[in-house]
């Protein structure tokens, strides 16, 4: 029950601080050896370039509990001294799994073992000022909920960074491809105003051949007019203009 809630609360530090689950941290990962086997880390902390955080809440404070309640001086020291000794067995424990050395996490050689009653800590190291020392020598880094709270609001402000870091890359890549896109519609531009010029200069050619030839009368509007004139039934006549144009020319 103590390991539950231990890493109950280790779950809400983690995501006040800005962490979520699933994304910045992960809860009973099991993963393997180079000998196959099982691992299970309470949480893994998620860092950018795939680099991580393993944090162990599993501290029994039964110890520090009875030591808490106790009113006898002697009974008293004998569960600070059981206290004390139970955070080492979890020491040497945590330092004995090698977390570290898994393949599938990128982790920096020391292991974080949260301890969630700051009492319980500082009643230890002043009992017991080598403790944290002791601890460092195997790779474990003791805190509580005021020291790791720090340290993953750190990790949320990294991974903040990370965040703004990518989207400026992002907006760079889609800031280049709006700009390509913008140079092809262009050239889209560029090639239909080239189409429309030669379409109105085949259009003036055309124009030219009905209404301009070498003598009056020799044009396709001339002909045309020619033939309405020679009694041809038509319901419809050119344009006048185009006539009198042809007449001109």
């Amino acid at each position: 029950m103590q390991g539950d809630w231990g890493e109950l609360q280790l779950e809400v530090l983690l995501e006040k601080s800005g962490l979520q689950k699933g994304a910045h941290f992960l809860t009973q990962t099991t993963l393997r050896d180079d000998d196959g086997a099982a691992k299970r880390p309470d949480f893994i902390i998620q860092l950018p370039e795939n680099k991580h955080l393993i944090v162990d809440a599993k501290v029994s404070l039964t110890a520090f509990e009875r030591f808490y309640n106790e009113e006898d001086p002697t009974l008293r020291e004998q569960h600070l001294r059981a206290h004390i000794s139970s955070i080492r067995s979890h020491i040497n424990d945590l330092s004995g799994k090698n977390y570290q050395m898994l393949y599938q996490i990128n982790t920096p050689d020391y292991l974080l073992l949260f301890i969630p009653l700051e009492g319980a800590l500082t009643v230890a190291a002043q009992a017991d000022p080598t403790l944290f020392t002791d601890a460092l020598e195997r790779n474990v880094v003791l805190v509580t909920t005021g020291s790791l709270l720090a340290t993953m609001r750190t990790v949320a402000y990294i991974w903040k960074q990370e965040k703004q870091s990518r989207s400026v890359l992002e907006i760079a890549r889609q800031s280049g491809l709006l700009y390509d896109k913008f140079v092809n519609f262009v050239e889209d531009l560029r090639t239909i105003g080239t189409r429309l010029d030669s379409a109105r200069t085949a259009y003036d050619e055309a124009m030219l051949k009905l209404v301009n030839g070498a003598r009056p009368g020799d044009t396709l509007v001339g002909k045309a007019e020619k033939i309405r004139e020679l009694g041809a039934k038509a319901s419809k006549r050119l344009p006048i203009e185009l006539i009198e144009e042809e007449s001109e020319g």
